[in-house]
């Protein structure tokens, strides 16, 4: 009796918390909506809040949570994207990665070698092009292979699918989504003790973003403890030789393109601004004080010198430590960065996610690694 009581109240909790989560994004949506000035960002946040107010409503009756986190899935994602996929409205990343994908094909290359407008850069690897050479809006397959990587890795999708941060580029554009997916995959299967699929994972996501090639170092420092050097040599092997068979022809191919889109767009050394340019510390150092780029940039740097002194001295031996000092990472550089948006928060979110998982569920350490640590 006592335990049906205990679970009656645990219940009663995470249905009263789900409630206040799903009435606070049924609030933020429209203010979002409100505050945006483009018409996708509205669409997004009217469909949206409606979708989370029926969220909460439900979380007040019966029914069970898993049809309620649906239900928020389905007003959030679901119903947005539809619509605006039948509209022909999206952020300008999609337009970006559908042509890449049809230059691909028709040139032999993603990129234009004198891009002058925003909208002729692509400052994506040119593994993003295979989203846009993919019948059908981009949206689905970026959406699709977010989804089937956090699958594949694990992860609990339903709430986090429903989350403002992820539900509304879902809907919109998604350019980091698979990224951040299959960094999540891969720091998984480094866990597992698998080096050459979770090389495979990340090399597959280094040839998508340069925001990928973190997660790396991160997974091998995992797999070093776990498994010890050689697989660590293995994982790195496999996961350089699949970003670099992706990156590299197209690079050789057209060098001066593949610069100007790749490496001086994102980091503002080209005349046409990114409009990457969301209100984060870093941003705001560069705009509002003198020499505040560099300042950031500083900063930016002196906080991947920590982490990756963190790896050296005090290496991950479970994945949630690894998902953890991933998210930390990505989090700080995203904040520091002195171009960049708040689309970018899906990395730590993710990653975050990933090590709470793992944390709930446990996560076995390999007697290698035991050795490692008492050692």
């Amino acid at each position: 009796m006592r335990k049906t009581l205990e679970e009656h109240a645990a219940t009663y909790a995470a249905r009263r918390v789900e409630r206040y989560a799903w009435t606070g994004c049924a609030v933020v949506a429209p203010g979002f909506a409100m505050a945006s000035g483009l018409g996708p960002h509205r669409v997004w946040g009217w469909v949206a809040g409606a979708g989370y107010a029926v969220a909460a409503i439900l979380t007040s009756g019966s029914v069970p949570l898993r049809a309620v986190r649906s239900a928020a899935v389905l007003g959030a994602v679901v119903l947005p994207l539809v619509g605006l996929v039948a509209a022909g409205l999206g952020q300008l990343e999609v337009a970006v990665v559908e042509r890449s994908g049809l230059l691909l094909l028709t040139t032999g290359s993603p990129y234009v070698t004198d891009p002058v407008a925003v909208a002729d850069f692509n400052p994506y690897l040119p593994g993003m092009a295979l989203f846009g050479v993919l019948p059908g809006d981009a949206r689905w397959w970026l959406g699709g292979a977010f989804v089937a990587s956090l699958a594949a890795a694990g992860v609990n999708r339903s709430w986090l699918l429903a989350c403002p941060l992820i539900a509304l580029p879902l809907a919109v554009g998604g350019i980091d989504l698979p990224v951040a997916g299959l960094m999540c995959l891969g720091v998984s299967l480094a866990g597992q003790g698998r080096p050459g699929r979770a090389g495979l994972a990340l090399g597959a996501a280094a040839a998508l973003k340069w925001t990928a090639w973190p997660a790396l170092p991160v997974a091998l420092a995992l797999i070093a403890v776990l498994r010890g050097g050689r697989p660590a040599l293995r994982c790195a092997a496999v996961g350089l030789s699949t970003a670099t068979a992706a990156v590299l022809p197209f690079a050789l191919a057209d060098p001066a393109g593949f610069y100007r889109n790749v490496v001086a767009f994102p980091l503002g050394l080209t005349a046409t601004v990114s409009p990457a340019a969301s209100p984060l510390p870093g941003h705001l150092l560069a705009v509002h004080v003198p020499g505040g780029a560099v300042i950031a940039v500083a900063l930016l740097s002196a906080g991947a010198l920590l982490i990756a002194l963190s790896l050296a001295v005090r290496p991950p031996s479970t994945v949630r430590a690894a998902a953890g000092r991933l998210a930390l990472g990505l989090g700080l550089a995203t904040a520091l960065m002195p171009a960049t948006r708040f689309g970018y928060l899906v990395y730590p979110l993710v990653l975050g996610v990933l090590a709470h998982r793992s944390a709930a569920r446990g996560t076995a350490v390999l007697p290698s690694a035991r050795k490692a640590v008492v050692a």
